[in-house]
């Protein structure tokens, strides 16, 4: 693969299995040889450390670094409760800063061949009062990879989200089925649906896992098919 295989994973919703297909897709980039980081610009959810805080999501993120990073970078804007980022953030006198933003994401470029950018929440989750994830994503230059949580009600979150991530003119690198329940049995139909109303390529179709684990997932993942957008 050449050429640079930044991306910005995002989601339907919440807890769809985000940060886990940013692990897998790192894990997967990192085996072809590319240096890789990860990163978790905004973290709601942060926990108080005597190194300051810190979010789980993030800090799987940094475990899987193919090169060294400062947790500063990887999230530069950390927020203590775990609820939407605008609220958190009014709530602790924090201003969510994109230009504090960018330039952590540029120094992540400048020492890796791919940056994954983790986002919070779904495509359209507010920032601030006038920004939204969208916003970002379009200040940064990343293509999105969209992450579909399989359940009942998905076809649609998904194909939402498609059309507000090209409404926001923003290019679908790909998506990603995600298996989140052991039992939703209507899997199979739901991938070849939306796969059939989706441009963008399928990049995989992660299976429901008791054990989430980088190198399983990444196995379920074509990443050659970041370099084809």
């Amino acid at each position: 693969m050449t050429g640079r295989l930044d991306c910005f994973v995002t989601g339907t919703d919440t807890g769809v299995g985000k940060t886990w297909v940013s692990a897998g897709l790192m894990h997967g980039l990192s085996a072809t040889g590319l240096r890789v980081a990860g990163m978790k610009p905004v973290a709601s959810g942060c926990r108080k450390s005597r190194r300051g805080p810190r979010n789980d999501d993030a800090e799987i993120l940094r475990s899987l670094a193919s090169i060294p990073v400062d947790y500063a970078l990887v999230n530069p804007v950390p927020l203590p409760e775990p609820i939407a980022p605008h609220i958190a953030a009014a709530r602790a006198g924090v201003v969510i800063d994109m230009d504090a933003i960018r330039a952590a994401f540029r120094q992540l470029q400048a020492r890796a061949d791919a940056v994954v950018v983790e986002g919070i929440g779904g495509w359209r989750v507010p920032l601030s009062e006038a920004r939204s994830t969208a916003d970002l994503v379009r200040e940064l230059g990343l293509p999105a990879v969209l992450v579909v949580g399989l359940r009942l009600g998905c076809i649609n979150h998904a194909l939402l989200s498609v059309e507000s991530i090209a409404a926001s003119a923003v290019t679908l690198a790909g998506w990603v089925a995600n298996h989140l329940l052991p039992d939703y049995s209507e899997g199979a139909e739901t991938v070849n649906y939306l796969s059939e109303r989706i441009a963008a390529p399928l990049i995989g179709v992660v299976p429901y896992l008791e054990q989430r684990d980088p190198e399983r997932i990444a196995t379920a993942l074509s990443v050659e098919l970041l370099s084809a957008r």
